[in-house]
C-alpha cells in the first residue's frame, strides 16, 4: 500500500496542486492560530470577529458574516458568546432600527490585543525567511486570487 508523503514532499510539496496547497497551508495556519489562542479561551472565528469589528466598527451580523468569510449562523453563535463576556456590544442602526450594528468594547479590545500578540507569533512562523519584498509579492497574489476567482 503507498503511503501518502508528509506535507512538503511529492504532491504535497512543490510538485502538488496551487489549490491543494493553499488548502494544506491554510489547514496548517489554522490549526497553529487555533493552538495559540486556545490559551486565551479564544477560538479563531472569534478572533477573526473581533478584528474585523475593531476594523470596521458597526458592521451588521450579515456584513459580519460576508467579512469574516464565516456563515450567519456561526456568527450568530460568535456574536451571542462575545457580548455575553462583554466584549462586543451592540446598537440599533440609526437608519433602520431593526439593524442591529457592533461594536468592540474596551474589554474586547484588550482581549484583541492579547489575541493579536498571540496571532503575532504565528505570523513571525509564516514569514520566516521572507524578505520583505517576497511578503509583499505573497500578498499581492493571495488579495488576488480572493478578488479574482
Amino acid at each position: 500500500m503507498l503511503r501518502p508523503p508528509p506535507p512538503g514532499e511529492g504532491k504535497r510539496g512543490e510538485q502538488g496542486y496551487l489549490a491543494y496547497l493553499l488548502r494544506q497551508a491554510q489547514g496548517a495556519t489554522r490549526l497553529a492560530m487555533e493552538r495559540s489562542l486556545a490559551e486565551l479561551g479564544v477560538t479563531s472565528p472569534q478572533f477573526v470577529v473581533l478584528t474585523m469589528l475593531k476594523a470596521y466598527p458597526g458592521l451588521s451580523g450579515a456584513e459580519l458574516a460576508r467579512v469574516a468569510m464565516l456563515t450567519p449562523q456561526t456568527v450568530g453563535v460568535i456574536i451571542r458568546n462575545l457580548e455575553r463576556d462583554g466584549a462586543i456590544r451592540k446598537t440599533p442602526h440609526p437608519v433602520h432600527g431593526r439593524m442591529l450594528q457592533w461594536t468592540v468594547t474596551l474589554r474586547g479590545a484588550t482581549l484583541l490585543g492579547r489575541c493579536r500578540r498571540h496571532a503575532e507569533t504565528v505570523e513571525r512562523r509564516l514569514a520566516a525567511g521572507l524578505s520583505a519584498e517576497a511578503q509583499r509579492t505573497i500578498r499581492r497574489w493571495l488579495a488576488r486570487i480572493a478578488t479574482d476567482l
